[in-house]
C-alpha cells in the first residue's frame, strides 16, 4: 500500500510539473535557417525547428540567420538576419482567447501576423523597438529596428 501511495504521488508531481511547463510555453520554432539561437536564464541555446519558446526568452539570429515562430495563440513571428527579439511577456487562455503579448525588437527585423490575442483584446498586445512602441490594431506588420 505504501508503494502505491508513493507511485501515485510521483505520478501526480510529474503531471502537475508537465502542466505548469506547458502553461509557460509561449510557442515553438517552426522554421530555422542559418545561425539561430536563444538566450534563456543566462544560457545560450541553439534554436532548431521544434525548439520550445518561453516568455522571457531572447531570440537571436546571425548574419545568415532567420527564424519563424508560431505562438500558442497562432501569432506568427519571423525574424530576419542580425535580429534580436525579446519575448518579455506571453500569456494565453485557449478557452477565452484572452492573454497578453509584449515583445521588443532590439535590432534587425520582425514580421508579425497577429493571432487570437490581438483579435480578442488588441490592447493587450504590444511590440516595441528603440524609440517606439506599437499597439496592434491590424493583422500584420513589419518592424525594422535597424542595426
Amino acid at each position: 500500500m505504501g508503494n502505491l501511495k508513493l507511485i501515485g504521488s510521483v505520478m501526480a508531481l510529474v503531471f502537475f510539473s508537465h502542466a505548469a511547463i506547458a502553461a509557460d510555453e509561449a510557442g515553438m520554432v517552426k522554421f530555422s535557417k542559418g545561425s539561430v539561437g536563444l538566450e534563456r536564464a543566462a544560457q545560450r541555446l541553439a534554436a532548431p525547428v521544434g525548439t520550445r519558446i518561453f516568455a522571457s526568452d531572447r531570440i537571436v539570429t546571425g548574419a545568415d540567420g532567420s527564424v519563424g515562430i508560431t505562438l500558442r495563440d497562432n501569432t506568427l513571428l519571423s525574424a530576419g538576419p542580425n535580429s534580436t527579439v525579446d519575448l518579455n511577456k506571453f500569456a494565453f487562455n485557449s478557452t477565452t482567447h484572452a492573454g497578453a503579448i509584449d515583445a521588443s525588437v532590439k535590432r534587425g527585423t520582425l514580421s508579425v501576423i497577429s493571432g487570437k490575442i490581438a483579435k480578442a483584446t488588441p490592447e493587450a498586445v504590444s511590440f516595441s523597438a528603440p524609440g517606439m512602441t506599437l499597439g496592434v490594431r491590424g493583422t500584420s506588420f513589419l518592424i525594422d529596428a535597424g542595426q
